[in-house]
């Protein structure tokens, strides 16, 4: 239930995240609002991963790398790291405010492959359910 109603949050955060974050590239205006979307989106991913630990530890005995979602998960460390080397960049000035929004938007680029990937994962699963309930149907009609 948590992720259900975190996930569709932090997409909507990220659309505007990325769009503030365009906005100063693109036009130099914006930095603070930008800087502060890009913060709010992080934590909202902390939050979500923190769940989805949790969530993973109790179907599937670990808290990350379960078979079943080792790729989403390998993609997810990646998406944490970048979003680490913004805040780690942003708190110690380690790079300009251009460079930090750069490193956002790879940040989000790859947070777009991890959400399509649950995505796609969320789909496959949904179409297996209905042609395994179909086959149940069907074998049931044979058996009568």
């Amino acid at each position: 239930m948590v992720q259900g109603v975190l996930a569709p949050i932090q997409f909507f955060v990220f659309i505007g995240s990325a769009i503030l974050v365009m906005r100063y590239l693109l036009t130099g205006e914006g930095l603070i609002i930008a800087t502060n979307s890009v913060v709010l989106k992080t934590c909202l991913l902390y939050l979500i991963m923190v769940m989805g630990c949790i969530r993973e530890k109790e179907v599937f005995g670990v808290y990350l790398f379960a078979h079943s979602f080792y790729w989403e998960d390998m993609v997810s460390m990646l998406v944490l790291a970048l979003h680490t080397l913004y805040l780690v960049s942003l708190i110690f000035d380690l790079m300009s405010p251009r460079a930090q929004m750069w490193l956002a938007l790879a940040a989000y680029s790859t947070y777009v492959i991890n959400a399509a990937q649950f995505v796609l994962k969320l789909r496959r699963a949904r179409l297996q359910s209905s042609v395994d309930a179909g086959d149940r149907r069907s074998a049931q009609g044979i058996a009568a």
